[in-house]
């Protein structure tokens, strides 16, 4: 027998074709003309037993505040187009197992930046990070975004030294193992250049040119979705090697180096481009600590630089790291220190910890949203200087470097030594590599 209860302590009851209201014996028959349903005043929501012909099946609603605790509805909730559904402070609506929710134009989960998430999250929690312009889910461990549209997870290594300065770009994907296949040639032969790169295009800056001591300013750029030549981008603002290349998925960023003008010297400078667009280098601030052979790696918030030498004091290694905010300008700050003094390293990233490889066979991590010292992650397959590094958002892969053409790689979140991979297409140092799924690009 259907029953619906209207107000309290009112029952409508159908016995035999019989209708009573307020009782459970039906002794007359209701007549309801014209489709009339009931016209009900529902303060909140509660849960309703159905029956055509008086309430629908579906309760809608015009702007609707919930002031109090409520019970949940046990059929569709629909907001109509530019209504407000509202739950006040101090308020709770206790959800239930809903067959949809319609909503008229567009369904808003909460936003704000890093610094606004909530201090104990539950896992399965979305929500739209500002500071990142990105969709971003708890995991039950960390924050992590949604996936980049359009990267495939492949790496590129781009330019070097085999024995002479080479315009080759080798490629590979970073989820799989193997060897590396040739992706195109840069716009001019050189060695120690810096990288970085969006989902869409590659970034090649910088470098030795043919003969030992040539300086080039030289930005090139390729689409990682197509193989092919690299094209020009324009140029850094000073001619100089060695710099550090690290970017976010719209800003790119050159850090420190050696130039000869007017003399061979390290610099501090650090240069940023639009990467999507074309054009020169603009001044960004600079590091705080000068030096040539550092490594870099980026969060989609957050640039690293650490370690180097001083090109003038042989043997003079740094531990520093210093970092800057990519969305901004200004001077690097001071991060905290490598394990031990390192130069002619390579580094990589996930969202949330940054990898730093080479130099001999060491490896150590941070974690990039935080400062302080880096810790001991493992050892490289081989001991070896002048590598390069990309990653995805989980695996950092290290190639070349020492004369040889070894790749390894490690699992980002995890800690151990680096296992083989496989093999450059030719041996190769002195060279860059990035990938279109890196950390600063967010993603998981």
């Amino acid at each position: 027998m259907p029953t619906i209860r209207i107000g309290f302590g009112s029952d409508f009851s159908l016995v035999n074709q019989l209708v009573g209201v307020g009782t459970t014996a039906a002794d007359f028959k209701l007549e309801v003309t014209n489709t009339l349903k009931g016209d009900f005043n529902i303060t909140g929501f509660t849960t309703l037993t159905r029956y055509g012909g008086f309430v629908g099946q579906k309760q809608s609603g015009d702007d609707i505040t919930i002031t109090t605790s409520v019970t949940t509805i046990s059929e569709d909730i629909i907001v109509g187009l530019g209504k407000t559904f509202t739950v006040s402070v101090g308020s709770t609506a206790e959800v239930g197992i809903l067959d949809n929710v319609s909503i008229g134009t567009h369904f808003s989960v909460p936003n704000g930046g890093i610094a606004s998430r909530t201090e104990e999250p539950v896992e399965g929690m979305v929500r739209f990070n500002n500071d990142l312009n990105t969709l971003e889910f708890y995991n039950g461990v960390e924050w992590r975004q949604f996936t980049v549209t359009g990267a495939s997870g492949r790496g590129f290594f781009m330019g070097g030294y085999t024995p002479t300065p080479t315009s080759n770009i080798d490629t590979l994907i970073i989820s799989t193992t193997g060897n590396a296949i040739s992706f195109g040639t840069l716009t001019q032969a050189r060695h120690e250049t810096a990288a970085c790169a969006s989902s869409i295009r590659g970034i090649c800056a910088g470098g030795g040119g043919p003969s030992p001591l040539g300086y080039i300013n030289i930005i090139d750029y390729i689409t990682v979705t197509s193989e092919g030549n690299a094209q020009d981008f324009g140029d850094l603002s000073l001619i100089r090697r060695n710099a550090a290349g690290s970017s976010s998925s719209t800003r790119g960023l050159f850090a420190s180096g050696v130039t000869n003008t007017p003399a061979i010297a390290g610099v501090n400078v650090i240069d940023y481009i639009q990467i999507n667009t074309l054009g020169n280098a603009v001044d960004f601030g600079d590091t705080l600590f000068t030096g040539n052979y550092k490594a870099s790696c980026a969060s989609p918030t957050r640039a690293v630089f650490a370690g180097g030498a001083n090109p003038t004091v042989a043997g003079n290694a740094l531990n520093t790291i210093d970092f800057v905010t990519i969305a901004s300008t200004g001077n690097a700050v001071d991060f905290g220190d490598l394990t031990k003094n390192q130069s002619q390293q390579a580094s990589c990233s996930s969202s949330t910890r940054g990898i730093f490889g080479g130099g001999d066979n060491t490896i150590d991590y941070i974690t990039i949203a935080s400062t302080g010292n880096a810790t001991d992650f493992g050892d490289l397959t081989v001991s070896r200087g002048y590598l390069s590094a990309c990653s995805s958002s989980t695996r950092g892969i290290f190639g070349g470097g020492g004369g040889g053409n070894v790749i390894d790689y490690v699992t980002i979140m995890s800690t151990g030594n680096a296992i083989d991979f496989g093999d450059l297409t030719r041996n190769n140092t002195y060279f860059s590599a990035t990938s279109d799924s890196h950390g600063g690009l967010g993603g998981f």
